[in-house]
């Protein structure tokens, strides 16, 4: 079977046409960027500390948890309780990691809003099944327990599919650079107007360049945030660094390393050069 044959593929495409979504998307969206607003703590939640995003991290552990506990009671091995209570306590973390991840995005992308609106739901569902199955194992209901369990683990498996079609598919998380570094070899830069101190986007064969002539420095760097794709020429620049328009990312002009979040991988630095009355930019060797 295909994967455009999915009927899982079906139901994601008919969730990204769900306009119905929009409304109660935007709202929770917002609620979320106001309650968790750029500083240390989204930083914190986003990863910038750890150099890529923290949520598929902790997916990692409420996903293997539960799983691990729904195999176990169709083994009907009775080890599972514990692994239950882990993923429980594991929830709130992973979840907070990914509604801000999300929140950052679903302003651009309808898809996304409306797709990860469902994931949130559906994984809501899926710790409401579990944690109905660790209370009945402690009321002594053991089949009960291993029926919700399951139950737990299906609806689960649909969140999960749901969140790798948000990171793969959708490019939530990944470093908007990663497949789009830049140039190897000295490349002219399209760019129509270049002043001190005001940023300017350019062209570099298909690749989109930051430039600044700052205190008679030429830098340049990749234009596409690492973070969303925000274009850092819509920004504003703050002595030698620049802050983006979109989500308040900071990053260095001089080496493109991450001064504030939420983003969390570096920009692509370039060489650059004036030759001829062009300007001329290339990866570092």
């Amino acid at each position: 079977m295909s994967y455009a044959e999915s009927p899982l593929h079906d139901l994601v495409e008919n969730l990204e046409s769900a306009d119905a979504l929009d409304d109660p998307g935007k709202t929770i969206g917002k609620a979320i960027r106001d309650i968790v607003p750029k500083g240390p703590v989204k930083d914190a939640l986003a990863g910038t500390w750890l150099g890529h995003a923290l949520h598929p991290m902790l997916t990692d552990v409420v996903i293997g948890s539960f799983t691990s506990a729904t195999v176990l009671d169709l083994l009907d091995n009775d080890g599972a309780d514990r692994l239950i209570a882990m993923g429980i306590a594991a929830y709130g973390p992973t979840a907070a990691t990914g509604a801000t991840d999300w929140a950052d995005t679903e302003i651009a992308d309808e898809r996304v809003r409306r797709v990860g609106l469902v994931h949130a739901a559906v994984n809501v569902t899926a710790l409401g099944l579990y944690t109905a199955s660790l209370a009945a194992r402690k009321n002594g209901s053991r089949g009960r327990a291993k029926m919700l369990s399951v139950m737990g683990g299906t609806v689960l498996a649909v969140g999960g599919y749901l969140g790798g079609h948000l990171s793969f598919v959708r490019g939530v998380g990944p470093n908007q650079t990663a497949f789009d570094e830049g140039p190897g070899e000295w490349t002219a830069v399209e760019v129509s107007d270049l002043q001190d101190d005001k940023p300017a986007g350019g062209q570099a064969g298909d690749t989109p360049v930051f430039l600044l002539r700052h205190r008679g420095h030429l830098h340049a760097l990749h234009d596409r945030c690492s973070h969303r794709g925000c274009l850092l020429s819509d920004g504003e620049v703050e002595g030698e660094s620049v802050v983006c328009a979109c989500h308040g990312s900071r990053f260095s002009v001089r080496d493109g390393s991450v001064q504030r979040g939420p983003a969390t991988a570096p920009q692509p630095v370039y060489q650059v050069r004036e030759s001829g009355g062009a300007i001329e930019v290339r990866l570092p060797e």
